[in-house]
């Protein structure tokens, strides 16, 4: 005996349910700024993973969510400036940022607090870096 109805055609998987945007500490969603969206797995054409955070709380959110309500976030005039990841892009200024270069940086500690002539630890990372047509530009680690 199936446990599934004869009308399920997710071959068994259950889709993940949408849960609303909003902080649950405000108890709106006027405060919200979207950090990332990824496509959820296995596909959905109307819900994507979103993550969020409330810019009066601080708190933050991620969880399935409608993309017409993350659409109607994202559309309010007046919206927090910021950088939005989607599937890996980053997007500035309504933009995709394109990649300008790379760097190498070089993050140096002394080995001890007490004053001596030793070098000091050095780590090396190299990061790309990103530029919006506005000018904008930040470096990620590679």
């Amino acid at each position: 005996m199936s446990a599934r109805s004869s009308g399920d055609s997710s071959g068994g998987l259950r889709q993940p349910q949408a849960s609303p945007l909003r902080c649950n500490e405000c108890g709106t969603d006027r405060h919200l700024s979207i950090r990332s969206i990824e496509a959820l797995r296995p596909a959905s054409e109307t819900l994507v993973e979103v993550a969020y955070t409330c810019t009066t709380c601080g708190l933050f959110y991620a969880h399935p969510a409608d993309v017409t309500q993350v659409a109607m976030i994202l559309n309010r005039p007046g919206r927090t400036p910021g950088v939005l990841v989607f599937s890996g892009h980053y997007i500035h200024c309504g933009q995709p940022m394109e990649k300008a270069g790379a760097e190498l940086r070089g993050l140096h500690a002394p080995v001890t607090t007490d004053h001596t002539t030793g070098d000091p630890l050095g780590v090396y990372l190299s990061t790309r870096v990103l530029r919006c047509a506005c000018g904008f530009q930040m470096e990620l680690p590679e």
